[in-house]
């Protein structure tokens, strides 16, 4: 489909938008409509955007939607410039990612500024999930993600504050920050212990919990497995207590450590995954290592 039309049409759009805003600056603008003229700028810019992204041309749409929020913000409506922001944000998703964080975090300190904490830390996540997948940088995925639970917490919202709170675990584990990482899963864990909806989960919490504790120190691993044992008695007869109390990690080869009958068995029921199969061969060279130093 041919979609140089659209274009043509945004460009005009753009173009009449930019007439509007120097008329309005004038003098005599802005003793009669200027701030009239400035909203239907606004409109236009955002028309002009939504006309870019029928055209997917993704950084035009951002850039529309950018100076929409712009002139928002001069005429103090901080809503719709948040919302421009958002809009300019998830246009630049699709080609720019760091130009849609800045867009992302501008509309985070207008909703800081409101007081609106739920919406801020649902776009800390979003701003996560681009350091995730675009630009592979952990660690500031991480501070977002932990921003966020911030912010729901300071709201109330335990389960979107402990959503946020795993990410941050399951990466603090693969980077090696076993404490952090053993700390969320302990205290999210013990939250669910005590919900009647949610305490079947608590095992799997405790589980990797105890993986990270495994994979730093086996006298103090089982002491915390006892430990969860004893808090969460149900946490004893599950697969992932059998897992863990696996006699015979020590094998003659790394690939041979999913062929023990424990791990099988586990796996047959859920699946090992990325993070849980990398935590495994984590705890058998811990094991080695341990057995090295005996000798």
């Amino acid at each position: 489909m041919d979609n140089s039309g659209k274009e043509k049409e945004a460009s005009a759009l753009i173009a009449e938008a930019e007439k509007k805003l120097k008329s309005s600056q004038s003098f005599f603008g802005a003793l009669f409509g200027g701030s009239s003229k400035m909203e239907e700028a606004c409109d236009m810019y955002a028309r002009a955007a939504n006309m870019y992204k029928m055209a997917k041309n993704w950084c035009a749409a951002g850039n529309a939607f950018s100076q929409a929020a712009r002139l928002h913000l001069q005429m103090q409506s901080k809503h719709d410039a948040a919302t421009n922001f958002i809009d300019a944000g998830n246009a630049f998703k699709k080609a720019d990612p760091q130009e849609a964080i800045n867009c992302l975090n501008r509309a985070i300190e207008i909703y800081t500024d409101m007081g609106r904490f739920t919406i801020a830390a649902k776009h800390h996540i979003s701003i996560a999930e681009i350091y995730e997948t675009e630009l592979v940088d952990i660690d500031t995925a991480i501070a977002h993600y932990e921003q966020a639970a911030d912010y729901y917490k300071g709201e109330e919202s335990t389960s979107s504050a402990n959503k946020c709170l795993l990410k941050v675990a399951v990466y603090a584990a693969q980077l090696e920050q076993y404490q952090k990482a053993i700390e969320i899963y302990e205290q999210v864990g013990t939250n669910a212990m005590d919900s009647t909806l949610l305490k079947y989960s608590a095992k799997d919490y405790f589980f990797k919990a105890a993986l990270c504790h495994f994979c730093v120190d086996m006298l103090n691993a089982k002491l915390a497995l006892q430990k969860y044992e004893e808090m969460f008695p149900a946490f004893s007869d599950s697969r992932e207590c059998k897992l863990l109390k696996v006699r015979k990690w020590v094998v003659s080869d790394v690939a041979s450590v999913f062929q023990l009958q424990t791990v099988k068995e586990y796996d047959t029921i859920s699946r090992l995954d990325q993070w849980l199969t990398t935590m495994l061969l984590r705890i058998k060279k811990t094991i080695e290592e341990d057995e090295s130093d005996l000798r």
